[in-house]
């Protein structure tokens, strides 16, 4: 139905090339100028100051989420002001393991429209809705709850 591309490129500079000096620095490229500095996870000796692929996946399933609920409430009709989301990923051993993010906590914070009232239940309706809708969600192995 569509494809997603996305260039990725990184160069050798000064340093020497041995795991603990060559730089995880690179660049993430969506085309139409639309660029991203990247690197490892600062644990995997990566630069803080650019987002880690970890983070980036993280982000990525929470914007899906986000996504998907927000087209979900305004075809009911529900109004929405703002959304917020604090997703933790968790790196951890699999079962096979091997290090991967075993799970993604969501936390979304929602505001409302002032003539807008949801209870409780059909908020968590919302939410798994969202989740069994959401591309991503639907693409990884991944373990993803929503905390509301």
């Amino acid at each position: 139905m569509s494809e997603h591309t996305a260039h990725i490129s990184w160069k050798h500079g000064n340093e020497a090339f041995t795991y603990k000096t060559y730089s995880r620095n690179h660049l993430w490229d969506f085309g139409d100028g639309h660029t991203l500095a990247a690197s490892a996870a600062p644990a995997y000796l990566g630069d803080p100051s650019r987002v880690d692929p970890e983070q980036a996946f993280v982000a990525a399933l929470a914007s899906c989420h986000m996504l998907t609920f927000l087209a979900l409430a305004a075809l009911e009709g529900i109004g929405i002001e703002n959304y917020e989301d604090a997703a933790i990923g968790h790196l951890e051993k699999g079962e096979d393991g091997k290090m991967e993010i075993t799970r993604v906590e969501l936390h979304p914070s929602i505001t409302f429209a002032p003539d807008t009232e949801i209870s409780g239940e059909h908020l968590r309706a919302l939410h798994h809705k969202a989740h069994a809708e959401c591309f991503l969600a639907n693409s990884v192995k991944t373990q993803i709850t929503t905390v509301i």
